[in-house]
């Protein structure tokens, strides 16, 4: 089960970093938010639930990993300044006719949504193949 949960938790945290994603895609025209100014670029930060267990001491429990997954520990936002345009006709323009438009680049966010979706899918994967041996393992004894 310990796989199972470890993958549930990979799966979380994947969901959550392509809600980011697409809210950053989303947002990246916004010029005003409620706390004033263009949107800020969001980003989830991943840790493990189990700090202790490095690769080699789960290994040296032959089978008993105790690994508890990941997790998302926060959300930060980017702290780049925002991009400057020239539009001297847009409503927030300041005087020297530049807008503040969001500091999210769409090619960087879309190789952020692939890699989050193989990630995910990579989890899926390994759910699934967990849950054969789980039922092949419970087949033996029949």
């Amino acid at each position: 089960m310990d796989a199972m949960m470890i993958s549930a938790s990979a799966l979380t945290a994947e969901r959550t970093r392509m809600n980011l994603i697409a809210s950053n895609l989303a947002n990246a025209n916004s010029t005003r938010t409620p706390e004033g100014g263009p949107y800020k670029r969001k980003d989830a930060v991943f840790a493990s639930m189990s700090m202790e267990n490095s690769f080699p001491s789960v290994l040296d429990k032959r089978g008993q990993s105790g690994a508890k997954g990941v997790e998302v520990m926060e959300i930060t936002e980017d702290r780049s300044p925002p991009r400057l345009q020239y539009e001297p006709g847009h409503p927030d323009a300041n005087a020297q006719g530049y807008v503040a438009f969001p500091n999210v680049n769409v090619v960087e966010e879309m190789a952020d949504m692939i890699s989050a979706t193989r990630a995910y899918e990579a989890n899926v994967t390994a759910a699934k193949a967990s849950m054969s041996i789980q039922m092949k393992a419970l087949e033996i004894g029949r």
